[in-house]
């Protein structure tokens, strides 16, 4: 059936996470994703854990799986003239290019945008980096490598998240690549359309560093507005705001208002709070976020995160229960929202994973083909795609150029 993106083909230079999950997001919209992995080891991913493994003793890992449905995989050592021919015989047949290696790699091999642009000038290349890569816009961070963490430190990101009587923390593992992957697919979808309109590609250039910073972009007005640098902790103009314990477990709560108050005062018994000096406005109860816990937390404790959350709801109140990974995958909401996809992969066997978010009501679902086997797809894709014979295509896996799964 179509998708959105049927017809489409990609080359994806691409390990670890904010490559892959950009891919990712373009595969389940029906995109052709070519994995370009190294011979004999694949994306680095494939090895770490969580593991699965058969009955045969075979190994899988569950992040790789994850990150790696509905693609196919060509092992290629690009290290070797006919591999990097194989590559660009690729790029002439495909429509982007989606990469995240260490910077000035693919330049090093002659497989930058301005070499593979002028094999295929209706390319999109998108490279994702620390720090930056378009040519009038690198600064002195340009050639450094990354991970998320340090994407979400140097954006300010880090600096906001935890408790002002304890160090910065980060958010959840791999937030800045997850959210990188999103924003280059979103990149490359405006560079399609612009094509559309241009009959020309072009390199777009999806850094970490800015993409948490935009994320950021409270801090940005807070900072520019006041001349105040935001801190870890409570807010000090909005309260209350966090997790409140329950009966069993926490609840969420944000009362971004004097309306939102009200309605609170309401719901928990305590009318009397609205006129309060304490409580009469959000400066006041940033002040005195801790007389107000307690009130809550009391009016809670016998309370289940379900029953507080109806009550609250009653009174127009938004709330929410913090939910463990066992009761995400017990919810009937998500269910419902078909948010858990399941892939049967040939080694973990059927296993659940996080489904790309958006549902578009003229597409079908998405596909859950599993992921690749290193190397699963090479002789299909020189052989049927680029037109290589049979015995073209054994000599290059004995030279250990390409790679071909044992039968």
């Amino acid at each position: 059936m179509h998708r959105p993106l049927t017809g489409i083909r990609i080359v994806a230079l691409e390990q670890y996470m904010s490559a892959p999950y950009c891919t990712l997001l373009l595969a389940d919209a029906g995109a052709e994703v070519i994995k370009i992995e190294r011979p004999g080891r694949g994306d680095p991913r494939r090895s770490i854990p969580p593991y699965a493994v058969d009955d045969q003793g075979q190994r899988v890992a569950g992040g790789f799986i994850g990150y790696n449905r509905n693609k196919k995989s060509l092992a290629l050592n690009l290290r070797e003239e006919a591999g990097r021919q194989i590559l660009k015989d690729l790029v002439r047949v495909s429509d982007v290019v989606v990469e995240n290696l260490r910077p000035g790699a693919t330049d090093k091999m002659k497989l930058g945008y301005k070499q593979l642009s002028k094999i295929n000038p209706r390319l999109v290349y998108a490279a994702i980096s620390g720090f930056g890569r378009l040519e009038g816009h690198t600064g002195p961070y340009a050639q450094r490598p990354a991970f998320d963490i340090v994407a979400e430190a140097m954006s300010g990101v880090m600096n906001l998240v935890g408790f002002s009587d304890k160090p910065p923390s980060w958010t959840i593992y791999g937030m800045a690549d997850i959210y990188t992957g999103m924003v280059t697919a979103y990149g490359v979808m405006l560079a399609l359309f612009m094509r559309e309109q241009t009959g020309e590609g072009q390199f777009v250039d999806s850094a970490m560093l800015d993409n948490m910073l935009a994320l950021n972009e409270r801090m940005v007005v807070q900072y520019s507005f006041t001349g105040q640098s935001p801190e870890r902790g409570l807010m000090k103009h909005i309260y209350p705001r966090g997790a409140f314990r329950c009966q069993d477990g926490y609840l969420a709560l944000n009362v971004p208002d004097d309306i939102q108050w009200r309605r609170l005062c309401i719901a928990i018994g305590r009318e009397d709070l609205q006129s309060d000096s304490r409580t009469i406005d959000g400066t006041a109860r940033g002040t005195n976020a801790d007389f107000i816990r307690p009130i809550i937390e009391n009016w809670l404790a016998d309370k289940t995160r379900a029953q507080a959350v109806d009550l609250l709801e009653q009174e127009g109140v938004p709330s929410g229960p913090v939910y463990t990974a066992e009761d995400v995958f017990e919810n009937p909401h998500i269910a419902a929202r078909d948010m858990l996809v399941t892939v049967d992969d040939p080694i973990a066997g059927p296993r659940k994973y996080a489904r790309s978010p958006l549902h578009l009501s003229s597409a079908p679902d998405i596909p859950t083909t599993p992921a690749p086997q290193l190397g699963e797809h090479t002789r299909p894709i020189l052989r049927d795609l680029l037109g290589y014979d049979e015995t073209e295509v054994e000599e290059l896996a004995v030279q250990g150029v390409i790679e071909i799964p044992k039968k």
